[in-house]
């Protein structure tokens, strides 16, 4: 029974999650051009049953640029946190091979996660001169170190247990053990390490946007709807921060959530 529930909780938020998902990615069909359109006799609009989040400074529908922002942080976001794992879980796996490369491994790892997040991210985005591309890149590659350290600590462990010992004591090759003996076995971790990424990547993505380091000014990514909201904020133009705001943590809150029912399922 006790096992049933986080199972159960899992498939609940995954069908939720399902959902938003449609309903979001459904958005550029069903919103049209909202987005981009501008009605200059509705600038500054409030929340109205009209205008249901209100509209910017260029009177462009605020829920369908939050929208179109989420849509875009959710796919930037993904790939970011799959590229993360994946770098991961490749030097997780070549830390298994030899002592040398273990320690350089170790010490790679050790480096990268006593350097300030914040200030690698932008150091590293500003290197490759900002755009999606180098969001991506950006925060993949200062998101790995403590997923690679828990793969590469399963690994080992793996390494003692009877069936590989077994396998071993048959002739089989270092390759065929590592195939079909420990990688499947901690693809459930890859799992849940890519889920709780993913709102990391989420969010500092948007972080990057905000400072000006990551996506173009022209998309309209919720780092560039906040950045332009704080020109606003001190007139009363409260919706322009609050809803994009909004919008951008319910999907961070949702995905990390999940992540953890599904940790717990695992």
């Amino acid at each position: 029974m006790r096992v049933a529930q986080p199972r159960l909780a899992a498939t609940g938020y995954i069908s939720l999650l399902l959902i938003l998902l449609v309903v979001l990615m459904s958005s550029p069909w069903w919103a049209g051009s909202s987005a981009a359109q501008m009605q200059f006799d509705a600038r500054l609009m409030p929340p109205s049953a009209s205008h249901w989040l209100g509209t910017d400074a260029l009177g462009r529908e605020l829920w369908a640029r939050t929208l179109a922002g989420l849509r875009i942080s959710f796919w930037v976001g993904l790939s970011a946190a799959l590229l993360g794992t994946l770098i991961a879980l490749t030097l997780a796996t070549l830390a298994t091979l030899s002592t040398t490369l273990d320690a350089l491994v170790s010490l790679l790892i050790d480096t990268l996660l006593s350097v300030p997040h914040l200030i690698l991210l932008l150091l590293v985005a500003f290197a490759l001169g900002g755009g999606t591309q180098a969001v991506i890149i950006a925060v993949a590659v200062t998101h790995w170190p403590s997923l690679a350290r828990i793969l590469r600590a399963e690994l080992f462990s793996l390494r003692h247990v009877p069936y590989v010992a077994i396998s071993r004591a048959l002739g089989k090759s270092r390759r065929f053990i590592l195939v079909h003996h420990l990688l499947p076995h901690v693809l459930p971790q890859c799992m849940v390490g890519a889920l709780l990424l993913f709102p990391h990547a989420i969010l500092h993505e948007a972080a990057l946007t905000f400072l000006g380091v990551g996506l173009d000014p022209t998309q309209p990514a919720i780092g560039v709807l906040l950045a332009d909201a704080m020109r606003y904020l001190t007139g009363g133009f409260w919706w322009l921060g609050v809803f994009p705001g909004l919008g951008l943590l319910l999907m961070v809150l949702s995905i990390d959530r999940l992540a953890a029912q599904l940790r717990r399922a695992l």
